[in-house]
């Protein structure tokens, strides 16, 4: 029997690369591998479920369960990133504490996106901003005409409106219609010279994304990797092989990031930071698997529920196929 084809839409990071390439197999399968925006997957994944495998906000993840569960996932976690250097006011504004944020208004592109849960979630819990404190505004950050993905019913002290439809959260921060946003992306004007008018609220978020860590263990979870239901009631092998190919698809991506002889990448002091990440998060610092990444997930999971999005507070366990948390006993 042939193998079945299966279309997987992904960002082709390091640590994904070598099954694009092919470098690393999926057993059973042949992969299909989409090298798309994040953005493009997740509309289309979320709108169409046009693809077998595909990256996926986990904020949007866990909505689906409450939702007839059109998707599985596997914990595998494409995208990570500390949330703290993702809060962004104007040069010249007076806001430049976590706590000064209280009674302002804040954009974010969409509500529900898992920076901005994280944000909320960390501003509430460790900085005395509660989520309903702030107004918030959605939109597209530097092209008008963005909207939630997904339907959301918000308690109502929490004051979410969109922003007209010619407007973007950073034109409405320049023109001080906003005090912050949150944001994944840089705002365009951040990354033209000299910060276009923009900086991020904290003066060295890196430092205090590192103190955050070594306090809490935390490491965000942005994206999980899920499988279109259908499909993987048909595959059920397939959530363990996926596992399986993109454990090792990551120690082919990330071998050698630190080499010092031929630099891999184009950044003159890359090996000093490996360095000083593996002594901050060990040397597996981007761990795939439930019990690595149990109270990453758990603390989503409360912020998600907290902040009126996830029905209930589910458990990590829940999220994922049973076949890809079962360990083999030999």
């Amino acid at each position: 029997m042939a193998a079945p084809v299966l279309t997987m839409a992904c960002q082709a990071y390091d640590r994904m690369q070598p099954l694009r390439d092919g470098t690393v197999r999926v057993a059973g399968a042949d992969l299909n591998f989409l090298d798309l925006p994040v953005e493009e997957t997740f509309f289309r994944m979320l709108g169409f479920a046009e693809f077998d495998i595909a990256e996926l906000s986990l904020s949007s993840y866990v909505l689906t369960l409450d939702r007839d569960a059109p998707f599985v996932a596997v914990p595998v976690f494409p995208s990570r990133a500390f949330r703290h250097s993702g809060i962004y006011v104007r040069a010249d504004s007076p806001l430049t504490d976590p706590a000064d944020l209280a009674g302002k208004t804040v954009g974010v592109p969409e509500y529900q996106i898992t920076a901005s849960v994280w944000i909320r979630g960390i501003l509430a819990e460790h900085h005395g901003v509660p989520v309903s404190s702030v107004r918030y505004r959605t939109g597209g950050l530097d092209q008008p005409g963005r909207v939630e993905k997904v339907r959301l019913d918000l308690p109502p002290d929490v004051d979410v409106a969109p922003i007209g439809p010619a407007d973007t959260l950073s034109q409405l921060l320049l023109d001080g219609e906003l005090d912050a946003v949150y944001t994944a992306r840089n705002p365009g004007p951040f990354n033209t010279p000299g910060g276009g008018g923009v900086r991020r609220l904290l003066a060295d978020p890196a430092a205090v994304e590192r103190e955050y860590h070594a306090r809490t263990g935390i490491f965000p979870i942005m994206h999980t990797l899920v499988i279109r239901r259908d499909v993987y009631e048909r595959h059920r092998w397939l959530a363990r092989e996926l596992v399986k190919a993109c454990t090792a698809a990551k120690q082919v991506g990330l071998a050698g990031i630190g080499e010092t002889a031929a630099l891999r990448y184009a950044l003159p002091w890359l090996w000093s930071e490996v360095e000083r990440t593996r002594s901050a998060l060990g040397d597996d610092w981007w761990p795939y698997g439930l019990e690595a990444n149990r109270t990453t997930l758990a603390t989503f999971l409360r912020y998600s529920h907290e902040q009126g999005l996830a029905a209930r507070r589910y458990e990590p366990e829940e999220l994922f196929a049973p076949e890809s948390l079962a360990e083999v006993v030999v």
